[in-house]
């Protein structure tokens, strides 16, 4: 591999600079001295290599995936028609007013939080619901910390049952064209045991006596962001809320039962949501999270680049000669989890999915699972992650890396092993 290194040109070289310059601002969240976020990087790094290459705009163009995009945008229209109904609110306010021990409740929580990220976005299910959950533990005298960190674990853990579940799993089933039924066999049951591990730490493991406690330990002192404004809650409304379901199931059905291309239906049931005489075509597009659409683009220019200086299949190469192979279910999960914690999981399978081709269903199971449940290992590992410590906090609870991690390591490292076992042992 050293002496290949020597055949190419400078042009090649620019690029591998602006890929490492891209893939630190994913590790950092931005660039140093800059007001660059992540989607902001890969915007510049793709009109980088543009520059540097000469890489016609069209071909640029073509180095997006135009499926993923169409499927991500349409169920961001799907999540914010389902947000604007105020259901996630009212689902969770509903199980709050069960009567249920702290176990119970904390049991109900995992598995709607889990089971709605299945269908709608994890990020948008954690934005909608964590301050629901913040004031009624307060309310019940709960500390919310367990229940909290459980919202997001489980949103992350639930995200990874189907292909539509969070951005990764969309890329991936895209990409590989795996099927929609056949993922969802594959993925739920180690999501459904993830789960049980997630509820039977935070009500049984160390933290859980401590956990069952009151409220302040974790809580900010008086009148530091408590009761902030910042979030406004959508009132339930049981027309929009209905629209939404029903598009929502039938995409689903669709996808379960036709050969129907997913991008388009998804397409076509976001176009059905916009046609409103109550919910405003702005409001709706103004929940899209446009930065994230940028950020996939930005990449998939910036890794199409890449992969035209031929290094990436070098490594790669080598990496085989080693007995290395990233097809492997040992190699993939070790490499899929690192590369996630770094880099953030959107981003690692970018990266991974073009030396997977031709490698079958169970590698992108794999490489799904994988990449969805290391986003638990730390705080920053996950945007749901930092959507409910941001939120937290404005409800004055504060969630650090310390307290998270006392659930989100032992949580991603067992959750991991069921991946591994159930891939290598079962499928």
């Amino acid at each position: 591999m050293p002496t290949t290194l020597l055949h190419h040109t400078a042009t090649d070289w620019g690029i591998v600079v602006v890929f490492a310059v891209v893939y630190l601002g994913m590790f950092l969240g931005g660039l140093p001295r800059l007001k660059l976020d992540r989607s902001g990087v890969a915007l510049l790094g793709a009109i980088a290599v543009i520059g540097l290459s000469g890489l016609p705009v069209e071909d640029a163009a073509r180095a997006i995936d135009l499926p993923t995009i169409v499927l991500l945008f349409a169920f961001m229209v799907v999540s914010a028609q389902m947000r604007l109904g105020g259901f996630y609110g009212a689902v969770t306010r509903r199980v709050g007013a069960m009567p249920l021990s702290r176990n119970g409740l904390l049991a109900a929580l995992i598995v709607v939080s889990g089971a709605l990220s299945a269908v709608f976005s994890n990020d948008i299910v954690c934005l909608a619901m964590t301050p629901v959950v913040a004031r009624l533990c307060l309310q019940r005298g709960l500390n919310p910390l367990p229940f909290l960190v459980g919202l997001a674990c489980a949103a992350n853990v639930g995200s990874a049952a189907t292909l539509i579940g969070n951005p990764q799993n969309m890329l991936i089933g895209s990409v590989l064209q795996l099927p929609f039924g056949g993922y969802v066999r594959q993925a739920l049951p180690p999501v459904a045991i993830g789960l049980v591990l997630l509820w039977g730490w935070l009500a049984f493991g160390p933290g859980a006596k401590a956990g069952a406690g009151s409220p302040h330990p974790h809580l900010l002192p008086e009148g530091e962001g408590v009761n902030s404004p910042a979030f406004d809650e959508p009132a339930f409304d049981a027309w929009q809320t209905t629209k939404g379901l029903v598009v929502a199931g039938a995409l689903l059905l669709i996808f379960l039962f036709t050969d129907w291309p997913r991008d388009v239906a998804a397409l076509v049931g976001a176009g059905v949501l916009l046609l409103s005489r109550r919910l405003h075509s702005s409001h709706v597009m103004g929940l899209v999270d446009w930065p994230l659409l940028i950020l996939f683009m930005g990449l998939f220019v910036v890794n199409h680049a890449f992969e035209t200086t031929g290094l990436a299949a070098q490594a790669v190469a080598w990496l085989g000669t080693q007995g290395v192979h990233l097809t492997d279910p040992g190699p993939l999960l070790v490499v899929g989890a690192v590369l996630s914690n770094l880099v953030s999981n959107v981003p690692a399978v970018m990266l991974l999915l073009p030396h997977l081709g031709g490698s079958g269903e169970q590698a992108g199971v794999m490489l799904a699972l994988v990449t969805t449940f290391a986003g638990n290992l730390l705080l920053v590992g996950s945007i749901a992650n930092l959507i409910v410590a941001d939120l937290a906090r404005q409800q004055g609870i504060v969630i650090d890396w310390k307290r998270h991690a006392i659930t989100g390591i032992p949580v991603t490292l067992a959750t991991l092993a069921v991946v591994w076992a159930w891939m290598r042992f079962v499928v």
